[in-house]
């Protein structure tokens, strides 16, 4: 993982001005905090008559792949070309445990140069797989590429200061104001902002022509090129999808269980009582096989740190989510390796003065015990599940407030600030050690190890997890709620991963979604949508079926049966100042 940062700036003289190197030494101070391993920072000029460009890069790396280091940025001496990369090669580039999967990354876009010194990005970005977050400089052509993923699982910000200066970051710095507006919004031109940080779209491609033009008012003309579906009219004819569009029409082959006009036949106590398994079984088995290929790919090339120091972390509330994760993780990991869980509650003044309980009892803490009591019982006995209760007093929620919120940028809402409190205390992970003897629960102070985070974000879409997927099917039955589930899909590009990747690295943590792996998410495409959800069943049932039968075949029973709770609700960052404040308001 990486923290990027890069200035580039029309000006006649090498120097930055005042304002732009106060910009640049706030941006190195919040990107340090995402990669404490290794900087760097590279400048160059780029000159025609008397006008020149100034262009600096810096980097910021958190070591997570290969035998050593990577050092960045990357150049290459026989061009000049320079590349900052901020993410992970799951599939497309084979990458050994001890390679370095950006090193490999550069060395293939110099090779498809050479062949196709035009559009060589778009065809290397087209073999790859994987969260990222890039910017490349093509020196001889005077061009800079840039992007986030197709689904957008790593942040990329960028600020048009000023005509003649333009940044890009991985954060946004605490001097420079947000332009607003929601990630990956109306946003005809990332280059041409109002002068406060945006959220770059994702699901394309950036190419910026840096060749100057001292006429102009201002540098910089782009071209974009767009990700689509196959089929689709696709400008750039290159940039395929790998997963189709969500599935609306049941498979010839598969017919849905008779239905009953009885509202007690969709009434469970639990899940060994639903009848229909053999017709859902093949699917249950192939998102088992789906997403334990992507737990794999995500955790086996982290490097060892040593024995009884844990390389992997989950978010974790006791939700089906995270428990079916954690399940499938200790069937990859060796059962010698500990797991730790992080579970975090909130202090919340407005609910504690009306209880005189724990003020920690909060409902994620609650599952989070009983989904850990399940892991060391019914799943994995032998491993060393540490389970982690991150304990937040409202004195630390004003004490980081501000810190958070800096983080949050461009996105800037109540419900933003809510659920950016609890991923950012929770990824850091200081709180207490849970362990069991007897009947006795006893806690001892702990920081967590792990630098990479497993977390269940893409469940909820694909599965029909949220309450507007049942208010849809409410409204107008199975089209309703297909609609709803395409559009969620669709959109997840466009959503708060950006937010969530910038929140957990400031931990100096890399967040790593396995229901948002390219190969889950065709997968979960092409499923009939009455084999991952019915609504006719409870809440707690009906929403996420599939994954709930997955969970029961696992050992999990309890787990199986638990409803759809936000992390704001769950951990109590919800409304802790004031009753008043919606989740879409402005902070």
């Amino acid at each position: 993982m990486c923290g990027i940062q890069i200035l580039i700036q029309r000006a006649e003289t090498e120097s930055l001005d005042a304002a732009c190197a106060s910009i640049w030494s706030n941006l190195t101070q919040t990107n340090s905090r995402r990669g404490p391993d290794a900087h760097d920072e590279i400048c160059t000029t780029l000159l025609k008559g008397e006008a020149q460009i100034n262009l600096k890069f810096g980097a910021h790396v958190l070591h997570l792949r290969g035998s050593h280091t990577q050092k960045q940025p990357m150049v290459d001496n026989e061009t000049g070309d320079i590349f900052c990369w901020n993410g992970e090669i799951f599939d497309g580039l084979d990458v050994d445990c001890s390679d370095n999967d950006g090193a490999l990354l550069f060395d293939l876009i110099l090779k498809t140069k050479a062949d196709n010194p035009v559009e060589f990005i778009i065809r290397a970005f087209s073999k790859i797989e994987g969260p990222y977050a890039f910017v490349y400089f093509d020196r001889k052509q005077r061009r800079l590429w840039f992007a986030r993923d197709y689904l957008g699982r790593r942040s990329l910000l960028v600020n048009r200061s000023s005509p003649n200066t333009l940044l890009i970051s991985s954060v946004a710095d605490n001097s420079a104001t947000s332009s607003g507006g929601e990630e990956g919004g109306e946003l005809r031109s990332p280059i041409n902002s109002n002068g406060g940080w945006l959220e770059l779209p994702a699901q394309r491609i950036y190419c910026m022509d840096l060749e100057l033009d001292t006429s102009a008012e201002s540098f910089g003309s782009f071209v974009e090129y767009q990700w689509s579906y196959s089929g689709e009219n696709n400008d750039s004819g290159r940039l395929t999808l790998p997963f189709g569009q969500v599935t609306l029409e049941p498979s010839d082959a598969d017919t849905d269980e008779p239905g009953s006009s009885d509202p007690a036949c969709y009434q469970l106590g639990d899940l060994a009582q639903f009848q229909h398994v053999g017709e859902w079984q093949s699917y249950v088995d192939g998102l088992e096989q789906a997403l334990s290929e992507s737990i794999r790919a995500r955790v086996m090339s982290i490097p060892d740190q040593g024995a009884g120091v844990p390389r992997v972390g989950i978010l974790f509330s006791g939700g089906v989510d995270c428990i079916t994760i954690a399940a499938l993780l200790a069937r990859i990991l060796p059962s010698s390796e500990p797991v730790e869980l992080f579970n975090v509650a909130f202090e919340n003044p407005r609910q504690a003065k009306n209880t005189k309980q724990n003020i920690y009892d909060v409902p994620d803490r609650k599952t989070g015990r009983s989904g850990w009591l399940e892991l060391c019982t019914k799943v994995d006995a032998q491993r060393d599940w540490r389970l982690v209760e991150v304990d937040v007093p409202y004195s630390l929620v004003l004490e980081y407030q501000a810190h958070i919120r800096q983080l949050l940028e461009p996105s800037a809402t109540v419900m933003d600030m809510s659920i950016g409190m609890a991923l950012w205390f929770a990824s850091r992970g200081e709180g207490s050690l849970v362990t069991h003897s007897g009947e006795s629960i006893e806690r001892q102070e702990y920081r967590g190890m792990a630098r990479v985070l497993l977390l269940g974000m893409g469940a909820d879409e694909q599965l029909g997890g949220y309450s507007r997927h049942r208010s849809a099917w409410d409204r107008g039955g199975v089209q309703d709620l297909g609609q709803e589930i395409r559009l969620d899909v669709q959109r997840i590009a466009t959503r708060n991963l950006g937010r969530d990747d910038r929140i957990v690295s400031d931990n100096s943590k890399e967040a790593r979604y396995p229901f948002l792996a390219a190969n889950v998410v065709r997968y979960l495409s092409a499923v009939p949508l009455h084999r991952k959800m019915d609504m006719r069943y409870q809440r707690g049932i009906g929403e996420k079926l599939l994954l709930r039968l997955l969970a029961h075949q696992l050992g999990l029973t309890q787990a199986s049966m638990l409803a759809k709770r936000a992390i704001q609700f769950g951990a109590r960052t919800a409304k802790m100042e004031s009753s008043r404040a919606k989740g879409q308001d402005s902070l």
